[in-house]
Order: C-alpha cells, then structure tokens, then sequence
C-alpha cells in the first residue's frame, strides 16, 4: 500500500485537523489519542511520511523514539503511572489502522484494565485535561 498522504496523522501534520497536543521538536509531534485505552494514552508520530516501521529513515525512527522517551516520562509523572506501555502496529492484520507510523505511550496500573482501543471517543474536556497535566509535566523537566 502507498502512504496517504491525507490520512487522519498526515492531516493533523498539515493542521487541517485538530489535536490535543502535547510535544513537538523539529522531527515528531505528540498528541493524546482521541480513542484512549488509559487516561493520558498519547501518540507520537514522525513528521515525515511513512506508512509504517518498513517505511520510517533510521534517522527519523531515532527521532520518534527520543520523543517517545521525554513524553512517556512526562506521562508516568502527570497520571503516577506504575508502568508504561509501548505499542506499534504495522499492517491491518497487527492492528494498525492509522497508516502514518505512530508509536502508542499507554499508562499501566495493577489494578486497572485497559479500555478497548478505537471504540469510544473520550470527552474532548477530558482530552485538554490530560494534554494540560502531560504539556505541565514536560515543563517541570
């Protein structure tokens, strides 16, 4: 399959849509995931056009896992995480239904279970409230 270039992380990219951001450097953005299994769960996606892990420049993969690194820090802090979940699809038959590379940053608790990914949207209220607790954290590093 060829990227889309007007798939729903392309958009966001470009501004057409819009997100509950959280990070962003010259090569990756980081926003909260709109279908979360874990209040906090946030997604972190390369600027560049790639459909999946086949497709992402070494260097940009490098780029995505150093962001990856300071927004889950900042999510274990803002949400007291006991642990962090990292997940990545590649292919529908893996579960990727965005095909934009993005890496998952889910918060774990012992005693939670995870919601269903993609069946609900959450509150958009709830969405800026995590973005804001995330976006503190990061400036408290």
């Amino acid at each position: 399959m060829a990227y889309d270039p007007n798939n729903i992380f392309a958009r966001i990219l470009k501004g057409e849509i819009p997100a509950y951001r959280v990070y962003e450097d010259e090569h990756t953005l980081a926003f909260m995931d709109v279908m979360p299994q874990a209040d906090g769960h946030t997604l972190v996606v390369p600027k560049a056009p790639a459909e999946n892990l086949f497709d992402l420049d070494p260097a940009m993969a490098a780029a995505v896992m150093r962001s990856t690194q300071i927004v889950a820090a900042a999510v274990r802090q803002a949400f007291a995480a006991e642990g962090i979940m990292l997940m990545q699809f590649n292919g529908p038959v893996a579960g990727q239904t965005v095909f934009h590379f993005h890496l998952h940053i889910v918060p774990r608790y012992a005693d939670r279970p995870l919601r269903q990914h993609g069946r609900e949207m959450a509150p958009a209220a709830v969405l800026e409230e995590n973005a804001r607790r995330v976006r503190e954290a990061l400036q408290r590093r």
